[in-house]
């Protein structure tokens, strides 16, 4: 048995299999997925919370106050802006807006002074440390009623405790009840009690996670301890500074606690004396049942608020300077090398895919 094998003619050159295009499998596109969307997933559970508990009484609540609420029909008659028009047209919502600013910044400095101050000197090395950073969180464990109760019976008018020390020392008794200035003091020291601890752990812990490497640097170029608070430790707390500042906004201008709980009627004073926004709120929602008009000044301490906290991020931005950051470059270079990493990170996992399959075959 005889078999020929056809060789090809010298001139005719080999034919080549035409090469079938390269693609992403479904591992590849799985990681891409999961790169891109699993960020979002994580967050998700709280945003979905806050979209029921939080988003929606406050739409709820924009509806409300263009209407006259009737509570016994739980309806109402659309009235647009008169309930706005109402609220500002009232003297005792200027009254309330004036004390509750007054509190605010009689509660908030100092706090944050002190709490700066308090963190510093548990940052250095001292002696049961752990002790004394938990002692400083015991005053904010404490119930706010039962804070108003101690320190309304400390600032009494006739036997409270700072009014009998100032009498025997031989000094005249303060009205703590009947000023207004002398109750925004008192009502300030309840805040400025609660929430001074909270602010130094936080501010603490920021102080921790400055790398050590530049109060050693700083310590071998001559600087004291005030030069290295000053220059290194102050401006690496920028982006908690503005954290805490904010925060301590929100809840100087949402103070209702102590104010209400500073005499027995919880009405603000015979005079208005130490009435607030929330608390002028609640007598106005619960006491004379109107929703449409608390829903209305709700409304208004709301973008207060939003004012006021967009204005102390500006001026914190601008005073607390960016000697100590860790990262000089700007925000849209850092997004701009994120997005190049980004790419970077695809081909290469489109890559480690193409040469999976590859390999495969």
């Amino acid at each position: 048995m005889t078999s020929t094998l056809e060789r090809p003619t010298g001139g005719a050159a080999p034919q080549t299999r035409a090469r079938e295009p390269r693609r992403v499998g479904f591992s590849t596109r799985r990681s891409t997925w999961d790169l891109k969307l699993s960020p979002y997933l994580y967050i998700s559970p709280f945003f979905i919370l806050f979209a029921i508990t939080g988003l929606f009484p406050i739409a709820y609540t924009a509806v409300i106050s263009f209407m006259d609420w009737d509570l016994v029909r739980n309806s109402g008659e659309f009235i647009g802006f008169d309930q706005y028009a109402w609220v500002l047209s009232q003297p005792k919502f200027w009254i309330a807006l004036r004390n509750t600013f007054s509190i605010f910044l009689l509660s908030s400095v100092p706090q944050l002074i002190i709490a700066i101050f308090v963190a510093a000197m548990l940052d250095q090395n001292i002696r049961a440390k752990t002790f004394w950073r938990m002692s400083v969180l015991i005053p904010y464990v404490m119930a706010p009623v039962a804070v108003a109760l101690i320190f309304s019976n400390m600032f009494g008018d006739q036997y409270g405790v700072v009014n009998t020390t100032l009498q025997n020392l031989g000094l005249p008794a303060v009205p703590w009840h009947s000023d207004a200035f002398a109750s925004h003091i008192a009502i300030a020291t309840m805040v400025n009690f609660r929430w001074t601890g909270y602010n130094t752990l936080i501010l603490l812990a920021a102080m921790q996670a400055i790398p050590r490497e530049y109060y050693e640097a700083a310590t071998v170029d001559g600087a004291g301890k005030i030069r290295q608070f000053f220059s290194i430790t102050l401006p690496s707390l920028k982006p908690t500074l503005i954290f805490v500042i904010i925060t301590a906004t929100i809840g100087g201008l949402q103070i209702f606690d102590e104010p209400r709980m500073y005499d027995q009627y919880g009405t603000g004073g015979a005079d208005n004396q130490w009435l607030t926004v929330t608390l002028w709120l609640y007598n106005v929602g619960w006491g004379e049942w109107n929703f449409g008009r608390a829903a209305a000044l709700a409304w208004i301490l709301f973008l207060i608020i939003l004012a006021i906290g967009a204005i102390n991020m500006v001026v914190t931005r601008s005073l607390v300077r960016d000697d100590g950051s860790r990262d000089p470059r700007s925000r849209r270079e850092r997004r701009a090398q994120a997005r190049a990493a980004e790419e970077r990170l695809r081909a290469d996992a489109a890559s480690v895919g193409i040469r999976g399959e590859e390999t495969r075959r």
